[in-house]
């Protein structure tokens, strides 16, 4: 029984794929800022102690390292992470990040109320979430081009030594 490695790559980075990648670390920035100012506003209104906000903190932490690793296997044409990215934070972050705000605006509010009642930390924390939904998608959508579809092609195997 022969083992079997992949070949390295020697192909050049595709354009599409190196903005998808770049758009995933911006939509890790984006959802740690909206962390930062989420837990800011929390502790300085005193209805969260440091102590309840940590599970979430180390959830989100986990899920912003995760997204950067799949990024970086991203570039590196592993087809795995773009099928994880895809579907864990394209499809399941996605739904995660929009759900609040569409039931809100199915219940009856509105955008234009929204915006009319908002203080400044909330028009700053709606800014980055549409830009951290907007990255996301870019992303998604930039991954699955014909150009990263060659990209990701299965490389040629080789049987290892």
């Amino acid at each position: 029984m022969s083992t079997v490695m992949e070949a390295p790559r020697t192909d050049p980075l595709p354009p599409v794929v190196h903005t998808a990648a770049m758009l995933w670390l911006a939509a890790v920035a984006f959802g740690a800022f909206e962390t930062v100012l989420m837990v800011a506003q929390l502790l300085y209104e005193g209805t969260a102690t440091v102590a309840e906000l940590l599970p979430q903190a180390g959830i989100r932490l986990a899920v912003f390292a995760a997204a950067v690793f799949l990024a970086l296997r991203l570039r590196r044409g592993e087809n795995w992470a773009r099928l994880t990215l895809a579907v864990t934070l394209g499809i399941f972050g996605t739904l995660s990040l929009v759900i609040g705000p569409v039931q809100w605006l199915l219940a009856g509010g509105s955008i234009g109320e929204a915006v009319a009642g908002a203080d400044v930390m909330g028009l700053i924390f709606a800014g980055s979430r549409i830009m951290h939904v907007v990255a996301v998608l870019g992303a998604v959508t930039l991954m699955f081009q014909p150009r990263a579809n060659a990209y990701f092609k299965r490389p040629a195997r080789l049987p290892a030594p």
